[in-house]
């Protein structure tokens, strides 16, 4: 069997090393044109779902390069009051010691960089795919833009939110705008901007809970130990470089009709000023974070949501991760819904290709449980990130607020409810 994964994100990657592992020959084609292309975004977070996900699909020894390269785990999970109040806080250590299970982040760019290792042989860049066509023999073309075929007995769309194969194989799948954008950036780790946290913040990641709907969220990325481990250094001279500087994130997001301005188009200072002008009347650390910033890692996002798809007949073009369920990142399930379908999808074209099952029959396997799981989690990263729910409405917005956050307040002051709450929190992270 011959797989053509189109994208060399995180979930296409993670197939391509589980199917080469098997046997299974595969062939990735990416439209950047090289590895080190920035295409956006800077922290990924990886539940404990996405890393054993993670975990199934590529060699020990990458898995281990992975663990090694995220930023120090985080310690507490806090939600805040704009004005920096705690509102209920978690310490995820007391779910014990943060190994696989425990939450991880990484950079976008330096996963993709240790996903690729391995597949330097396997990963064709510069690849646009234009169409796709079905021979009579069964097998699909791929054809690029650049006037080159490829011929496989599968092909998967990893190629992300604009996916070319889901637009051809799924014309009737649509995405549609929450109303909700969001514009955040990112500072270097100093003297100065470590005092703007505290050190629940510096520890963990923190989400802010503001009037009018609105929300941010500031975390701390370090990776200092590791750089200067000599373990590291000896076991992976190579990635020394690649890792990231230490460094402060911040998002903030709010309904489109709330903003004082619509952020889409908008350049860096702007974005900044923007930022400065919505927070106004937040606590004065957060307004320094912002005002610190560098304006060219500034950016905004406009929200959008896959619409929840029918089952559709299986034939052997199938699509995993944004190509198919796109998301919000209310939840935080985009990457780690990927890292599972691709464990998911890898598992039953390795039954195929040893003849334990029917190919179609196992892409449809595949395809029934994906849709289950995926369906879910777009519903529930929809219902924080709404334009249309009340929490975005000046009355009974603030109501809504003052409410949840008294309930907030009684759990993070009774220790059997917070240990109930802590426990559903890491459940559903676990379980994705």
């Amino acid at each position: 069997m011959k797989v053509l994964i189109i994208g060399a994100g995180t979930g296409g990657l993670a197939l391509a090393h589980l199917l080469k592992q098997a046997g299974v020959c595969i062939a990735v084609y990416e439209r950047d044109f090289a590895p080190s292309t920035d295409s956006g975004g800077y922290r990924v977070g990886i539940s404990p779902a996405g890393s054993r996900a993670l975990k199934a699909c590529v060699p020990g020894e990458l898995y281990d390069l992975y663990v090694a390269t995220c930023a120090r785990s985080p310690r507490y999970f806090n939600m805040l009051t704009e004005q920096l109040g705690e509102v209920l806080s978690f310490d995820i250590d007391d779910a014990g010691p943060n190994t696989l299970d425990g939450e991880k982040n990484v950079i976008r760019k330096t996963l993709r960089r240790v996903l690729l290792r391995g597949l330097e042989d396997d990963v064709f860049f510069g690849k646009t795919l234009q169409s796709y066509t079905n021979s009579a023999d069964g097998s699909v073309i791929a054809c690029f833009q650049d006037g080159s075929l490829a011929t496989g007995d599968v092909l998967v769309g990893a190629d992300g939110t604009n996916s070319t194969v889901r637009k051809q194989r799924l014309p009737e799948a649509r995405l549609e705008d929450t109303g909700i954008v969001s514009l955040g950036g990112k500072i270097p780790m100093t003297v100065a901007t470590k005092a703007l946290l505290s050190d629940k913040m510096f520890q963990g990641m923190s989400l802010i809970m503001a009037p009018m709907g609105f929300g941010a969220i500031i975390h701390s990325l370090e990776f200092a130990d590791t750089r200067s481990d000599p373990g590291f250094v000896a076991r992976w001279p190579d990635f020394v470089e690649a890792l990231d500087e230490d460094s402060v994130g911040w998002g903030v997001w709010g309904a489109r009709q709330n903003w004082p301005q619509d952020p889409t188009g908008l350049s860096g200072e702007q974005l900044r000023e923007l930022g400065l002008k919505l927070t106004r009347d937040w606590h004065p650390h957060l307004h320094a974070l912002i005002q610190m910033t560098e304006p060219s890692t500034i950016h905004d996002i406009r929200m959008r949501t896959a619409v929840p798809l029918t089952p559709w007949a299986s034939s052997n073009v199938t699509l995993l991760g944004d190509a198919v369920h796109t998301m919000t990142p209310g939840r935080g399930a985009g990457a780690n819904t990927a890292l599972r379908d691709a464990a998911l999808l890898g598992r039953m074209l390795v039954e195929a290709n040893q003849g334990r099952k029917p190919l179609v029959e196992a892409i449809h396997a595949y395809e029934v449980e994906m849709l289950r799981y995926s369906t879910e989690a777009i519903r529930e990263s929809k219902k924080q990130m709404d334009a249309s729910d009340l929490v975005h409405r000046p009355i009974v917005g603030r109501l809504q607020l003052a409410v949840t956050r008294g309930v907030m307040r009684i759990i993070n002051a009774v220790p059997a409810l917070k240990q109930r709450a802590f426990q559903q929190m890491m459940r559903v992270r676990g379980e994705n």
